[in-house]
């Protein structure tokens, strides 16, 4: 049983590396002052240098405010991270990943202000890596956590924006919200589609603003001039918070409203 009308999410776009994470410890407390937020989301699949999650980062970032963190391919990049995630149900890795694989990828998790929510992590299979049908793994996911609450939020992790699309009229009217991640560009298409959920097809990045989706220019076009593999590093620099607020009704699970925030360091 809902305790509140409304439940007041922000979501934060993927965070990239120890700029990201700067910018996340500066801005966050601020930002759920301001806008009487109950739950916080990021994708954390790049905050540890830029490419995977450790427990070190992972605590790092609950500390400032984080109740939950999502992922994506890159889940996997910190191979020390494989145990952690297997015990912190705080972080979720795509639920589409097969069967027997560590973690998991969905969870139920009471609000600040005791409101039960339902938050899915889901990956895309267009110029992804191949895992389980996203649209219908997540259905059989919404029809479960629906039993227990109508407020549902989604972070898909996915390349094209035509699956991202096609995803969220799929499962509107069923979800509170669709919050696309991956690319690392904001997109200007926020809304609430005609049956009720909230969408974006990419939240955007958290990370150095002049960069290229957050890591040395020059080490990226090198590979782009050369294609030999790569290291690219995130550099120390100014950055952005991409994120996006979210207002749901709690007896019907439907948005009332999205605001779509980048953010810069004063």
């Amino acid at each position: 049983m809902q305790s509140n009308d409304t439940v007041n999410f922000l979501f934060i776009g993927d965070i990239v590396g120890k700029a990201g994470r700067q910018i996340v410890k500066s801005l966050l407390p601020k930002l759920i002052d301001q806008y009487k937020v109950e739950l916080v989301i990021a994708n954390g699949e790049n905050a540890a240098g830029g490419f995977g999650i450790t427990e070190r980062v992972a605590e790092e970032l609950f500390s400032y405010g984080i109740d939950i963190i999502t992922t994506g391919n890159h889940v996997w990049d910190k191979k020390e991270a494989i145990p952690y995630i297997a015990k912190e149900s705080r972080i979720l890795r795509p639920v589409n990943y097969p069967e027997g694989v560590p973690g998991t990828g969905s969870l139920l998790m009471k609000t600040r202000k005791n409101n039960l929510v339902g938050i899915i992590n889901v990956s895309g299979r267009i110029f992804m890596n191949i895992l389980d049908c996203p649209f219908r793994i997540t259905k059989k996911e919404v029809e479960r956590i629906k039993k227990e609450t109508n407020v549902i939020l989604i972070d898909f992790h996915a390349e094209a924006t035509s699956e991202k699309i096609a995803f969220a009229i799929y499962l509107d009217g069923q979800v509170s919200a669709i919050i696309g991640t991956h690319t690392h560009v904001q997109t200007a298409d926020e809304k609430i589609l005609p049956k009720g959920t909230a969408y974006i097809t990419d939240v955007g990045m958290t990370g150095p603003e002049h960069s290229i989706i957050g890591f040395r220019e020059d080490e990226v076009i090198e590979k782009f001039l050369y294609q030999l593999p790569k290291k690219f590093d995130v550099p120390a620099r100014p950055s952005i918070l991409s994120a996006v607020y979210i207002e749901v009704e709690s007896s019907t699970g439907l948005a009332k409203k999205i605001e779509r925030l980048m953010l810069s360091q004063s």
